[in-house]
């Protein structure tokens, strides 16, 4: 079957290439709304002339798909919030260290940071005047202090701070994943400077908190420990804020993360348990007809009370089209139903599709559809038993070869006993929902036994204890793979061969498939021994200095701390994944670095650079030296002066201003970032 004989599945193809142009190109909206008249103009002028000599031209199929990928600019352009006129970026001055006087309402409560609790906020008042868009909230940790609500209005008189891009090579970009977000500032603020205003205002965002926040107050009397509450809530109410960090690694190490995310197997089992509840109401006139609009309307409550993330609006959206086409008796195609979901969040949510867990959920649900039957055919036990459990892996195996190129890429690590932990848990998953679902209900009307909840939470923590074991099984566990944009592309060019000659074992399909396995090879051969610059980094690393020397593909670290810190570590992980670096050597600090013929020297605490006839091009500052930077400079002449993350904040705004009078290139990485030399 050739998916793209479907139009559906091809207008969306359009689409996903119109958002993609946009935001690539960033397209202005004037330009891309009188882009898509034009063309739909035109359209419509094939459509007339090949409707009055009643033949099709191939224009018309041509422009058609011009229209769609305009419609997809236009799209992401009309859903951007810079857009609208009233977009507080539009109606004032925004710039860091300027006092507003700020009103807004809290939007989503997110996961707390070391020192701050953190908010998505709707702004509504800027100075007193009316504005719209999104920010990000940083509240002071207090302990005295409990969360804010969503939907709690406050006004604060704070500054709007820029998002920072990352300080070091290869970091995650937490400024442009917020910016898909269509958020651009952060705020910081204290408890003690929030004012609470007024309001009868209320939204379902805040409306599906306090049914969150109802159910987790009556869990709370039957005394789950808080990793089984975190997991009832991860899995029923799609919140994940509150599992901690040990029980997420578990579950990712051992490739059962998705288990914890709100997906298309949650809202299915959810669909089954309606459509059972709903089944007597067919007897009634009209019955098909409201049990399928009741069957939508809960699918969608449940999708608002878990979040309106990327896999529960791509699941809801599915199983919505399926409930409504097998209840009215409409045939269905999995690959149309999967095409038209996507379509109709993307005409919404066009920024979805940069979402990492969008694009596993939907490449997870092509592979299950796609490659499932061909394996599952290939054996069909007698046993049901045995049948069952084969089948749960041929699904698992399926959705893992999806999703394995593109997760590489993301995370670069993969859990190879994923099969393990999901052929042990999936089997009782419909159990543990089902029955999470009751133990919810139950306890909402104060009707649950305590027996009932304990038992239950013994079954949460009995799944946490099994994924903790499997994920304790390093030696399974690929970790730190560098996998580029090259690697994906070469990965899924060998799966969608492997999958033809699945489908059909011809020698022209083994060809292609064994072409595209040189061609992956040969990505892996250019990527390993393709001659990159020699390169110096001074990476930012508050309160401590961090340096990488990289030559041919290896690198020599010093630094002034242990090994023990995670945070530490991953500054140069991030760097050696991102270059392809497999050798790394330590060394101490030194005082000077010859670069071919560039010159580094280094001054720490001491302050000690009696270095007669030497010269620097570069003059690196660190662990706040006493010194005269006037003479120093006088002294030595550098080209270029450079102060890490272990300086003294007040001593590095000295040395800046000292550099700007003397018209001195100066970079301190606190705020430019990592400081990096080609040699």
């Amino acid at each position: 079957m050739q998916l793209l004989n479907f139009t559906i599945i091809k207008l969306t193809v359009c689409l996903i290439v119109g958002i993609v142009i946009n935001y690539i190109f960033r397209i202005p909206l004037h330009i891309s709304l009188y882009i898509t008249t034009s063309f739909f103009v035109i359209l419509l002028l094939f459509y007339f002339i090949a409707k009055k000599q009643f033949i099709s031209t191939s224009w018309f199929g041509a422009f058609s798909f011009l229209v769609m990928i305009s419609i997809g600019v236009l799209t992401a352009n009309l859903n951007n919030e810079k857009n609208a006129l009233n977009h507080y970026t539009n109606k004032t001055s925004i710039e860091n260290g300027v006092l507003k006087a700020i009103t807004f309402r809290i939007r989503d409560v997110l996961k707390s940071g070391n020192f701050y609790d953190k908010y998505v906020i709707d702004l509504l008042e800027i100075d007193g005047s009316k504005v719209s868009g999104t920010s990000l909230l940083n509240i002071q940790k207090d302990s005295l202090e409990t969360a804010l609500k969503v939907d709690a209005i406050f006004t604060s008189k704070t500054h709007f701070y820029n998002l920072k891009a990352p300080l070091n090579p290869h970091q995650f970009d937490y400024k442009n994943y917020l910016e898909k977000k269509y958020i651009y500032h952060q705020l910081f603020s204290s408890n003690q400077s929030l004012f609470r205003v007024k309001s009868n205002t209320y939204t379902l965002f805040g409306l599906a908190d306090t049914i969150r926040e109802y159910i987790n107050s009556k869990l709370k009397l039957y005394n789950f420990k808080p990793d089984e509450l975190a997991i009832i809530n991860a899995l029923l109410l799609g919140q994940r804020q509150d599992i901690s960090k040990s029980i997420y690694s578990s579950y990712t190490n051992a490739g059962a993360i998705h288990i914890l995310a709100v997906s298309g197997l949650h809202v299915g089992i959810i669909l089954i348990i309606l459509t059972l509840l709903l089944k007597p109401i067919e007897a009634f006139k009209h019955g098909k007809l409201i049990k399928t609009i009741l069957l939508v309307t809960l699918l969608w409550c449940f999708a608002f009370i878990a979040g309106l993330s990327a896999s529960v609006t791509r699941a809801t959206t599915m199983f919505s089209i399926v409930a409504i086409a097998i209840n009215l008796k409409r045939p269905t195609n999995i690959y149309n139903t999967l095409a038209i979901s996507m379509f109709i969040i993307l005409l919404f949510k066009p920024l979805f599709l940069f979402d990492v867990g969008f694009q596993l959920s939907y490449l997870a649900v092509f592979a299950i559809v796609i490659i499932d039957p061909l394996i599952y055919k290939r054996w069909q036990p007698k046993s049901k038993l045995v049948d069952f459990y084969w089948h749960t892996f041929t699904i698992t195996f399926s959705a893992q070869l999806g999703i394995i190129p593109i997760s590489l890429y993301y995370f670069h690590q993969f859990p190879s006993l994923f099969f393990i932990s999901n052929l042990v848990i999936i089997p009782f998953l419909k159990l543990i929902l089902g029955l999470g679902i009751l133990i919810i209900v139950l306890a909402s009307l104060n009707l649950l036994p305590q027996f009932i909840a304990t038992i239950y939470g013994r079954i949460i923590g009995l799944m946490n204890d099994f994924v903790g074991w499997i994920s304790r099984q390093e030696s399974f566990l690929l970790k730190d793979v560098a996998f580029s944009v090259l690697y994906v592309l070469a990965s899924y060019l060998v799966i969608i061969y492997l999958i033809k000659l699945l489908k059909k074992w011809h020698y022209s399909n083994l060809k292609y498939l064994l072409i595209a396995i040189l061609i992956f090879q040969s990505v892996i051969i250019y990527s390993n021994y393709n001659k990159s610059e020699n390169e110096f980094i001074v990476f930012h690393k508050s309160k401590h200095s961090l340096i990488g020397n990289t030559t041919n593909k290896k690198m020599v670290v010093a630094h002034d701390f242990g090994t023990s810190s995670k945070v530490k570590n991953n500054i140069i992980r991030d760097y050696t994944i991102g270059n392809h670096i497999n050798v790394i050597k330590k060394d101490s600090l030194q005082s000077m670095y010859l670069l071919n013929n560039k010159k580094l020297l280094i001054i720490d605490s001491l302050g000690v650079y009696n270095i007669k006839s030497f010269e620097p091009d570069y003059l690196l500052l660190r662990q706040s030296p006493k010194i005269n930077l006037n003479r120093l400079i006088d002294s030595i002449k550098p080209k270029y002066i450079i102060a890490d993350g272990s300086n003294y904040k007040s001593y590095v705004e000295r040395w800046e201003t000292i550099c700007k009078k003397r018209k001195l290139p100066f970079h301190q990485t606190h705020e430019k970032g990592a400081f990096i030399i080609k040699y």
